[in-house]
């Protein structure tokens, strides 16, 4: 049964063009090709990123944390009550009027202490700034690695200039040294974050995000077993170009230099425009989707790819237009809360304290909230 649907699934006609087999990808006469056995050490190297991850955290992100002058801001912290804390974790976090009526009787408490009471414990488990500093510079010094190794990796290559010549002799186009690393780097690194998406700051846009990672590994896994990898290597530079400010973005943020994180933001978004909305459907998809058709048929392999290629332009669109509203209230309104994809659950209950009589009173506001995560 396995052998079947291993058969079926490595069946030629799926993953390579027509008059092609498996057998002509061997390695010979110094070319040397891509194999799915190359991709094993992704998953070990997704643990060592993750080891190094921590390391990263607590010896270079938290001092660079304290020299920037981030702190956790003070927090109100709920009184112990059973009643309300079974509620709070078998239940719901936010119960509706009814429910706060009836838990009012049930813990001798007023209908406004158990909304304090449950906007205080809802507080307690958020995130805290110096977790999403972290978390931001963890992924800040990946990008910035990342993008500078993609440029010296192929800033030399005539397709990266000319992209017509990417199909040259396709598939039978020898593995570079460069592409290896650089391939294996990047699925490393999403594994990495796939394993840790849960643990981390939970955003708006959870889902997109793991729809993201998961489309991502998949492109780039079916592209490295179909030796798409000179398109791969343009498509992970090109996510790559925006995630530095993004990331640096957010470090700003989080140590409330709204002026930078500001100006870092609208920098951003010119190139998040740029390279997503324009060179990525114009420059990669244009190359993948018409070039191709000049030196071979097209087979389910060439459609699959194209298909994963539109999923993520649609992700990027959806970012795109959070990312636009955003700049619109910063351009045009007074800017009081992030409009972009990865913005925290309101953090408006937890930047308050509250007066003697329960009533909330802000303490203080930014300007510059998350950012869009989008890679």
């Amino acid at each position: 049964m396995i052998a079947t649907i291993s058969e079926w699934f490595w069946w030629d006609r799926l993953w390579l063009p027509y008059n092609l087999t498996w057998s002509d990808l061997q390695d010979k006469e110094g070319r040397v090709y891509a194999k799915v056995s190359h991709l094993y050490i992704t998953v070990p190297l997704a643990v060592a990123f993750l080891v190094v991850r921590y390391l990263f955290e607590r010896l270079i992100a938290t001092p660079c944390a304290a020299f920037l002058g981030v702190k956790e801001p003070m927090r109100l912290q709920a009184a112990h009550n059973s009643v309300l804390e079974l509620y709070f974790i078998s239940h719901s976090r936010n119960p509706g009027q009814a429910d706060i009526d009836g838990l009012s009787k049930k813990s001798s408490l007023t209908a406004r202490q158990v909304e304090r009471w449950f906007r205080r414990r809802r507080n307690r488990d958020r995130p805290g700034v110096l977790k999403k500093f972290r978390e931001a510079s963890w992924r800040l010094a990946f990008y910035f690695c990342a993008f500078v190794g993609g440029l010296v990796a192929l800033h030399d290559k005539e397709w990266f200039y000319d992209t017509r010549q990417m199909w040259t002799d396709y598939p039978k186009q020898s593995m570079l040294e460069s592409q290896y690393w650089y391939y294996v780097l990047e699925m490393g690194f999403y594994w990495s974050l796939l394993f840790r998406i849960t643990f981390d700051v939970k955003r708006k846009d959870f889902k997109e995000q793991i729809i993201h990672h998961l489309a991502t590994l998949i492109l780039l896994s079916f592209s490295w077993c179909a030796n798409y990898i000179r398109v791969g290597t343009l498509v992970m530079i090109v996510h790559d170009a925006s995630d530095v400010l993004l990331e640096s973005a957010k470090l700003f943020n989080y140590a409330k230099w709204e002026k930078t994180c500001n100006s870092i933001f609208v920098v951003f978004a010119i190139v998040f425009l740029v390279t997503r909305l324009i060179i990525f459907p114009f420059w990669v998809i244009h190359c993948t989707w018409v070039y191709p058709l000049d030196y071979y048929p097209p087979f389910f392999g060439y459609y699959f790819f194209n298909v994963m290629l539109v999923v993520l332009l649609l992700l990027h669109i959806f970012w795109a237009y959070l990312i636009l509203r955003m700049v619109k209230k910063f351009l045009f309104s007074s800017l009081t809360k992030d409009e972009r994809s990865d913005i925290e659950e309101d953090e408006g209950d937890s930047s308050m304290t509250e007066d003697g009589d329960g009533h909330p009173k802000a303490t203080n506001g930014s300007s510059c909230g998350g950012s869009a995560n989008h890679h």
